[in-house]
């Protein structure tokens, strides 16, 4: 591998010019569920997966367009081709998942192989009367949630911040990522890890996940807390902020409400779009509600204030970040940003200031973004030729009438890596 070649994690925004991305692309382990096991899954239905594929093939296309992307699976395969990380790696998973009996099976897998498994499952073997009349289908279950690679780490600076998982049926992805940033030779970086015995006791209820941790700034991150983002999780964080004892740091906290399901990350309901615009589902981000806005400064290693915002805008724009905020679903009515933001219709991925994809489904949410400036440019046109990145604001429209219904839209599906700095 030519050195040149490496890419040192650097994230101290939501919209700097993208210069390396991870990705997913859904595989057998969408095809795996079914209507029993989704809610298992935390889907609340089931996927096609040659609609979903051939879906997520525009989101990829256009991310080839404007960036280096690195595939999860890719990454694996290559760390597994050191035999100390198999090693480790494999005892770990099968050790958290009650299944070191197929241990030295797996260890005679190739790594590409072996990569696919850890992903798409491992069929269990019915080879005594116990696992003859067991229920399950798999010895390690396939990981049906991959596909949004946000969750389960996080950069911010020139470190990654890896997940601690909700539900347990998505631990596997934090390990994998971890093992991916500590010791792949491509990727230059520091983790911070809350997947630790020391971590779990000292933050007991801890979970972080990467659908709500957004970088507003150098010093300024925005973290929702609900049912996948623990105030432990949060307090996790705070912690190792305080242990740098760095300058003057700012966390902005957005409570969450627990239902419905599609506000499951902060990313659904927030997310920045530009250096002065954000997308956000009005009624809960700028209406009178009782879930709490609060602003938490650190400096050199203390807590130096805590007290509650009238809402995120409202925060940032006290911390010099002004944000004109667009509504999901446009301003038409209350139903309608309930629909659109039930599909996704807040979640955009910035590759750049001012240039973001989403789903074309949300056809009210593009049109407010269209008012406001920002050219559309459908996927389809653009991969085939017809039209090219404007140097202006721009939409770019994904289709995602399968995709959305996994409960993620294009921020969900990527993790940057690293990112131009933004004056």
């Amino acid at each position: 591998m030519q050195a040149d070649q490496k890419i040192k994690v650097n994230v101290c925004s939501e919209f700097g010019q993208l210069e390396g991305v991870i990705v997913h692309t859904p595989g057998q382990e969408v095809e795996e569920m079914t209507p029993e096991n989704a809610e298992r899954a935390l889907y609340s239905d089931i996927l096609n997966l040659s609609v979903a594929g051939n879906e997520y093939s525009y989101f990829k296309g256009v991310l080839n367009k404007v960036t280096r992307t690195f595939e999860v699976k890719d990454l694996l395969s290559d760390i597994l081709q050191l035999d100390e990380v198999k090693t480790s790696l494999l005892k770990e998973i099968c050790q958290n998942e009650g299944a070191m009996d197929i241990f030295p099976v797996l260890m005679e897998q190739n790594a590409p192989e072996l990569a696919r498994q850890l992903i798409q499952g491992v069929f269990l073997e019915r080879n005594n009367l116990t696992r003859y009349l067991s229920q399950e289908r798999f010895s390690l279950r396939p990981l049906h949630n991959f596909l949004f690679t946000r969750d389960a780490s996080m950069s911010f600076g020139k470190e990654v911040l890896i997940g601690k998982m909700a539900s347990k049926v998505r631990d596997r992805e934090a390990v994998i990522m971890n093992a991916i940033f500590t010791s792949h030779p491509l990727i230059e970086t520091n983790t911070i890890n809350p997947n630790t015995a020391e971590s779990i006791r000292n933050f007991p209820g801890i979970s972080i996940e990467g659908g709500d941790f957004q970088v507003g700034r150098e010093d300024v991150l925005v973290i929702g807390t609900g049912i996948r983002t623990s105030t432990q999780g949060i307090d996790f964080i705070l912690e190792n902020i305080k242990a740098k004892k760095s300058g003057l740091q700012h966390i902005l906290i957005q409570e969450l409400p627990d239902t419905p399901e599609s506000f499951i990350h902060l990313d659904m309901v927030f997310t920045f779009l530009d250096v002065d615009a954000c997308m956000v589902y009005e009624p809960l981000i700028m209406g009178t509600n009782r879930f709490h806005t609060i602003h938490i400064r650190v400096e050199n290693g203390k807590v130096i204030d805590i007290r509650e915002q009238k809402n995120l805008p409202r925060a940032l724009k006290n911390l010099g970040i002004d944000m004109d905020p667009i509504k999901c679903g446009g301003g038409i009515d209350s139903w309608t940003q309930e629909r659109e933001q039930w599909h996704s219709g807040a979640n955009f991925f910035a590759f750049a200031p001012g240039k973001v994809i989403g789903y074309e489904r949300n056809v009210h949410t593009i049109e407010q973004l269209n008012q406001k400036g920002f050219q559309v440019i459908p996927a389809k046109d653009l991969l085939s030729g017809l039209c090219e990145i404007p140097s202006g604001k721009c939409v770019v429209t994904i289709p995602g009438s399968e995709l959305a219904r996994g409960g993620g839209g294009a921020r969900c599906m990527s993790m940057p890596i690293r990112r131009r700095s933004v004056e």
